[in-house]
């Protein structure tokens, strides 16, 4: 797959200390996979969700979640936000 973007994940992995070991994990799991569906994800992140057009993961025990647009036609991933448990469930990325 095609992770958009690395930036993303690396201004929030500096932010989040306690997360960048998850987050830099989940990109490269994310990068070499060649997921065709939603099961196929779920093989390998079972907690992942699919909220509307966005799949929701959890980053390091729950404590954060990446919301990300999958196109699985093109192989592409677009990083949305990576976000606190508390600021996600202010809901304000759904806007």
């Amino acid at each position: 797959m095609h992770v958009i973007s690395y930036k993303r994940i690396r201004e929030c992995a500096s932010s989040y200390r306690d997360a960048a070991e998850s987050l830099r994990g989940w990109y490269t799991t994310a990068r070499k996979s060649r997921w065709q569906n939603l099961a196929e994800l779920k093989q390998v992140y079972p907690s992942a969700d699919l909220v509307g057009r966005y799949t929701v993961f959890n980053i390091r025990g729950n404590n954060y979640r990446l919301i990300a647009r999958i196109v699985y036609r093109t192989q592409t991933i677009f990083v949305v936000a990576v976000l606190t448990d508390k600021e996600y469930d202010l809901g304000k990325w759904k806007e």
